[in-house]
């Protein structure tokens, strides 16, 4: 490579560069942007040539990036974020008359209502847009997600949100643990009776986790305060517990907001929980690419209007 710039260096180009790189494949990298895959192959030999290096080479599974590749990721990243900040639109997001797809990620035990009530917020007030709504598990790395711009907006009640990224507080939610209301020790205590012994001996049912290394805030809350529940069963279909509840001896610790509406269709009986956990509080993290976005600030203020709609009730 000479060291001089081209006269005219496209941002796709360099856009195609970062998928490239990312992406370790050519049809891919056609497929999502729509392109014929001779198109990208060329952009590529082109690629090659104005950075002197091969930047993609055939590996034991495929293709992989050449170390000089691997350098070229990071900058290439920067670029473009860079680029699309000089030209965030200024215009307001017209929301009856514009659409747009939103990308969410949030657990499934939210309140059962809160993202119904984000969904029918959404096609009433922006008729056009989209919405897809993730979930979250250990193997969603959601903070590269919202980097990348593959996600818009995570919902969440991690103890420690990452720094970097932009937080706004939704609901607080006080926790409870509720079992089934026929089962031998419920029939026998009272709501208010339920001692830490028989807190942390009963069996428990909990969900699985939603993040790498982090075991959920029951969990670390208790750990804490050099305590240890006895957990039998996890689940990663948070929804199918209360189901759960009702043909067994389990106990479920979770927000009072989540069981609000099993309870008035299953036999679950509720219990003052002997731990003094501090309340679930949940928000909406998102990155900073989006931030002056005004399509993003509607999305914003559209969910927490949602949460507020929750309190309210």
């Amino acid at each position: 490579m000479s060291g001089q710039l081209p006269d005219h260096l496209d941002i796709h180009l360099i856009r195609i560069l970062y998928m490239l790189l990312s992406e370790k494949s050519v049809s891919r990298v056609a497929l999502k942007l729509n392109q014929p895959q001779p198109s990208i192959s060329a952009s590529l030999r082109k690629l090659r040539e104005l950075t002197g290096d091969p930047l993609l080479v055939r590996g034991a599974r495929g293709m992989v990036p050449t170390q000089h590749g691997e350098s070229l990721l990071k900058p290439a990243k920067r670029i473009l974020v860079e680029t699309e900040r000089l030209f965030v639109r200024k215009v307001p997001f017209i929301a009856q008359d514009e659409g747009r797809t939103f990308h969410i990620a949030a657990p499934d035990y939210l309140d059962s209502q809160f993202l119904p009530n984000v969904v029918s917020s959404l096609r009433r007030e922006s008729p056009k847009s989209k919405l897809v709504i993730h979930g979250l598990g250990p193997e969603i790395d959601y903070i590269r997600l919202l980097s990348d711009g593959d996600l818009d907006l995570v919902i969440a009640n991690w103890g420690e949100p990452p720094a970097h990224l932009h937080l706004s507080k939704l609901f607080e939610d006080t926790i409870a643990c509720f079992m089934h209301s026929e089962c031998a020790y419920a029939k026998r205590t009272g709501p208010d009776a339920m001692t830490v012994e028989d807190y942390l001996s009963l069996p428990h049912v909990a969900p699985a986790q939603t993040m790498a290394g982090y075991n959920g805030v029951i969990e670390g809350f208790l750990a804490k305060q050099g305590l240890k529940r006895n957990v039998t069963v996890q689940s990663a279909f948070f929804g199918l517990i209360p189901y759960m509840l009702t043909q067994t001896d389990l106990v479920l610790t979770t927000g009072e907001q989540f069981l609000r509406f099993y309870e008035k269709t299953l036999p679950l009986k509720r219990f003052t929980v002997p731990v003094k956990f501090p309340k679930m509080r949940y928000y909406q993290l998102w990155h900073d690419r989006v931030h002056q976005s005004n399509e993003h600030k509607w999305l914003r203020d559209l969910i927490t209007g949602a949460a507020k709609g929750l309190t309210m009730r």
